[in-house]
């Protein structure tokens, strides 16, 4: 579904990727884990067509995309839900949604996206016409991801969704990606909470100082020493005092 072969990515002369190759397999989950100023969100940004690379190609369902436009990518069946939500807080949760129909396929079955949307977060049907930015941070994200799925995507990137939440509230948010997966979507997720991220996942990309450095299995990480050590607050018995 998703191929990128040697990305260099940069802002302004500053190189923020460093030759990054990843695969997604469709109804695949993929998880990018690591520390904050890794890349992470550029290699999102880059995905969705909001940067575009100095070197390496993007293919996506079959086609070369990494010259093309954001929205473009939206109507080949991508969809990016953005760290930090990104509402138009001043709408309503209603206007919000309907703003995410963006593609000639979307707009056409809107009201069936509509209906799918509520049925994965039926507080939003309720609240359909309160102003969004009055809500609380996790109904904000469930906006943001029914937003986002109202382009009807085949493939969704997630951008730190727990970022800021309550632990109850975030495996909630997990729950419904996990739902998600489960009707057919493909998942890129960004997550600095790498242990909820691997049990998750079914594969898993470490990305350090804008290099891929591992790859495997999201199990096989979970019990890889440097990860465990790095990402899951686990020491090594060696280094016990």
């Amino acid at each position: 579904m998703l191929e990128c072969a040697d990305l260099d990515v940069y802002y302004g002369d500053l190189q923020a990727l460093w030759g990054v190759s990843l695969s997604v397999q469709a109804g695949e989950i993929v998880a990018l884990i690591g520390p904050n100023g890794a890349g992470k969100t550029t290699l999102m940004r880059t995905l969705a067509g909001l940067l575009f690379p100095a070197r390496g190609t993007i293919m996506l369902n079959g086609a070369r995309v990494e010259r093309e436009p954001g929205y473009r990518r939206v109507e080949l069946g991508l969809a990016l839900v953005p760290e930090g939500r990104r509402l138009f807080g001043s709408m309503s949760v209603l206007e919000n949604l309907e703003l995410g129909a963006y593609p000639g396929r979307a707009r056409r079955e809107r009201q069936q996206a509509l209906d799918w949307v509520f049925s994965i977060f039926p507080i939003l049907a309720e609240r359909r016409h309160q102003i969004a930015g009055t809500m609380s941070g996790g109904q904000q994200q469930m906006v943001a991801i029914g937003r986002a799925l109202m382009s009807q995507p085949r493939l969704l990137l997630l951008d730190e969704p727990s970022l800021g939440l309550a632990p109850v509230i975030v495996e909630s948010i997990f729950q419904v990606i996990r739902k998600i997966n489960s009707e057919g979507v493909t998942v890129v997720l960004v997550e600095q909470n790498a242990r909820a991220a691997l049990r998750l996942a079914t594969r898993a990309y470490v990305i350090e100082n804008g290099r891929v450095v591992r790859h495997d299995r999201a199990e096989a990480l979970l019990h890889d020493d440097h990860v465990r050590q790095a990402y899951l607050g686990v020491v090594a018995t060696g280094d016990r005092r």
